[in-house]
């Protein structure tokens, strides 16, 4: 089927995350992924979903330390651990409101999301219920996995051979992977097409762990945004949305890259592991 060619984790909800070598694969997904959150006073969860309000995350880095703190890199470059209150100080500066980092997921936080005007951006049911909220923007308000800073899925993979399909229809976009934020990007090799789709439903083995293929990865407008040296690109999303919509449960057909997957059995994975299909339901 592949090979891994990248493993991200991103210990921070919406902040930039840290490439690896290895990574201990877990019941609730990849070791030290989005264990924290940063939070508003009301218990909103800090999301690039929403930019105008929350983009300014995506300056930051998270990572997680050998003796296992997550840290967090300013856009200045100073570096605190979680738990110092000098951190929240800068992050409340930051984005100009009172905020904190935690990693208690409140129960029913809500999860805010732009509304993209492009075609399967968010389900048509969820637009019906939109507003525009204090910075203008057209919003959803959404909930994550209970107990869990995760959107849905408890990891996220993409493949070469889809990446390869927009570059074809796009030559002059830049589809580079770390803009979708996956957790383990698989090179396939000379096989073509949206491979991941034809996985939904399969149980897969990732270097030692077992994992079931669940359900294409609705994109939302996160991509578009800067990441790192990524610039910007407003156009992407459309481009995927016009190449490649799919039916998402009972949500409609959405814009889809990558596939998310649940964990059947932990263990380790490395670059270079091999990604194969598992017999059994």
């Amino acid at each position: 089927m592949g090979t891994v060619v990248a493993l991200h984790r991103y210990p921070v909800k919406s902040m930039l995350g840290e490439t690896l070598m290895s990574a201990a694969i877990t019941r609730t997904g990849l070791s030290g992924d989005r264990t924290h959150a940063v939070l508003d006073d009301v218990g909103t969860i800090g999301s690039a979903k929403h930019p105008r309000k929350w983009g300014q995350l995506l300056q930051c880095r998270s990572r997680l330390t050998e003796g296992g703190t997550v840290e967090v890199e300013l856009p200045d470059g100073s570096v605190f651990p979680v738990g110092d209150p000098e951190l929240n100080a800068q992050l409340s500066k930051l984005l100009g409101r009172s905020l904190r980092l935690s990693a208690d997921a409140p129960a029913d936080a809500p999860l805010e999301r732009a509304a993209p005007e492009y075609e399967g951006g968010v389900p048509d049911t969820v637009r019906a219920s939109s507003y525009v909220d204090e910075t203008g923007e057209e919003i959803t308000v959404d909930s994550i996995a209970p107990g869990t800073f995760f959107d849905n899925g408890r990891i996220h993979l993409v493949t070469t051979s889809s990446l390869a399909v927009l570059r074809a229809v796009r030559p002059d976009y830049d589809f580079d992977p770390r803009r979708f934020r996956p957790n383990l990007v698989i090179d396939t090799g000379e096989g073509q097409g949206f491979l991941e789709d034809t996985w939904v439903g399969c149980r897969v083995r990732v270097g030692e762990a077992l994992c079931r293929v669940v359900v294409p990865t609705p994109r939302c407008v996160v991509p578009t945004l800067g990441h790192d040296e990524l610039r910007p690109d407003l156009s992407l999303m459309r481009t995927i949305s016009r190449t490649h919509r799919l039916p998402v449960f009972d949500l409609g057909r959405l814009a889809c890259l990558g596939v998310y997957l649940d964990v059947l059995a932990p263990g380790l994975v490395r670059a270079g592991d091999p990604l194969t299909q598992q017999d059994g339901p």
